[in-house]
């Protein structure tokens, strides 16, 4: 009598957002700020779980969002050099910041991955200030009320322009979907063959702007995902703030993947600083363990994204 095969368990890839440029120094003094403390992060997240690493730069002295290439290169080379991670550069920096100063470093190191939002939009920090009172530098303060009259610009012209220069380096997109009409603008350009199959679709929850934190908004977003593209893609969520892990653990549930780190969320628990990337990364590899999946490598990402390879990048 044959021994039944053992069934496989689904993989699940895990994304880390290590610094983003949403929170500013103040906030954390575990929020990484300098080229050595990203690379860090990113190590520590990759070692915990992660197979996806995204990563935006800070000015070393203040912390500020910096989108200039030589401050990506320096935690680039590193990270390349140490460890087998994808790699996935931001096109989206700050909401300060046009699309030509967003576009700089992945037109110019050529990754893997390149994050993309799918729209302009309202992106509120403002409530932030009612959480903290001190600021250690000059930009913090005016950065966050300033999102009080300030829009995200990516038009459908700046869209197709990153698409445009990625895909000629053969990047493949994150896919960052903040409400409901970011999933038909992608089948737009999907449409126009600008974005090819299979997409990575990054339902971004909790921006004051875009889609809410509740279940019925997960569920609504995945529900038109795979209306809009089928078996074509890869469904992953962040959670901002608090909500990070419970809309994680629905997505886990519903099938798809998962993104954390201090870029989405300081926390690791109520009124608990997570104290590194990497717990948080802990925090939801126990998760995804616990349900009986088993997390992606970095290679079998690689495969599932269907990506160029690691050597094929410019750094």
């Amino acid at each position: 009598m044959s021994t039944p095969s053992k069934p496989k368990r689904r993989k699940v890839m895990i994304t880390c957002a290590v610094t983003g440029a949403i929170h500013t120094p103040s906030m954390s003094p575990h929020l990484p700020i300098t080229a050595d403390e990203i690379a860090e992060a990113a190590l520590g997240a990759h070692a915990a779980g992660a197979a996806l690493v995204h990563l935006h730069a800070r000015d070393p002295v203040n912390g500020k969002p910096d989108q200039r290439p030589e401050a990506f290169a320096p935690f680039l080379t590193r990270i390349r050099q140490a460890c087998d991670a994808v790699i996935n550069i931001t096109t989206g920096g700050a909401p300060t910041m046009g699309v030509e100063e967003r576009l700089q470093p992945c037109a110019h190191f050529k990754p893997e991955v390149a994050s993309l939002n799918m729209g302009s939009m309202n992106f509120g920090l403002y409530p932030m200030l009612g959480r903290f009172d001190d600021f250690k530098f000059d930009w913090e303060r005016p950065y966050l009320e300033g999102s009080h009259d300030r829009i995200f610009k990516n038009t459908f012209a700046d869209i197709a322009n990153i698409l445009t220069t990625c895909a000629a380096n053969h990047t493949r997109f994150e896919i960052e979907c903040y409400d409901i009409g970011h999933l038909y603008t992608l089948r737009h350009f999907a449409d126009r063959g600008l974005v090819k199959a299979p997409f990575f679709i990054q339902s971004v929850f909790g921006i004051l702007g875009g889609i809410g934190p509740h279940p019925e908004d997960v569920a609504h977003m995945k529900r038109t995902a795979d209306r809009l593209f089928g078996d074509d893609y890869f469904w992953s969520v962040l959670g901002a703030g608090r909500n990070q892990l419970p809309i994680a653990t629905q997505s886990l549930a519903l099938g798809g993947n998962v993104r954390v780190g201090l870029e989405d969320s300081l926390w690791i628990g109520p009124g608990q600083l997570a104290e590194s990337n990497a717990q948080q990364v802990r925090a939801i590899r126990q998760v995804i363990e616990g349900l009986g999946l088993e997390v992606a490598s970095s290679d079998e990402a690689r495969e599932m994204l269907q990506l160029k390879g690691g050597d094929k990048v410019n750094f």
